[in-house]
C-alpha cells in the first residue's frame, strides 16, 4: 500500500493524538515508579510482574545484573528494562 501526501495529512491527526496519549502513560508510568534509580528484588519483580524468587533465581543464572547495597540487592531501571526487551533472558 502506498501512500501519497493527502493521505499522510489526513493520518497526521490521528499520529499526533496517539503520539501525545503514549507520552502521557509513559509520564504517567515513571511519575508511579518515583524516579528511582534502583529498586529492591522484590520492588523489582512486582515491576516485572514475576515473583521475588524468580528474579532472584534469574540473576544467579546471570540472566539479570542485580547490586548489594547494604544487606538487599538492588536493580537498577536499565538493567530491568533491558531484561524485560530481552523476554527475560541475555
Amino acid at each position: 500500500m502506498k501512500l501519497d501526501a493527502s493521505d499522510i495529512d489526513s493520518l497526521r491527526p490521528l499520529l499526533v493524538e496517539t503520539v501525545r496519549t503514549v507520552l502521557a502513560e509513559v509520564q504517567n508510568a515513571d511519575a508511579k515508579l518515583g524516579g528511582k534509580l534502583a529498586y529492591d528484588e522484590a520492588t523489582a519483580a512486582g515491576l516485572l510482574g514475576t515473583a521475588k524468587y524468580t528474579l532472584r533465581d534469574a540473576r544467579l543464572r546471570g540472566e539479570i545484573t542485580g547490586v548489594r547495597i547494604g544487606k538487599k540487592i538492588h536493580y537498577s531501571r536499565t538493567e530491568l528494562l533491558r531484561y524485560l526487551s530481552e523476554g527475560g533472558k541475555q
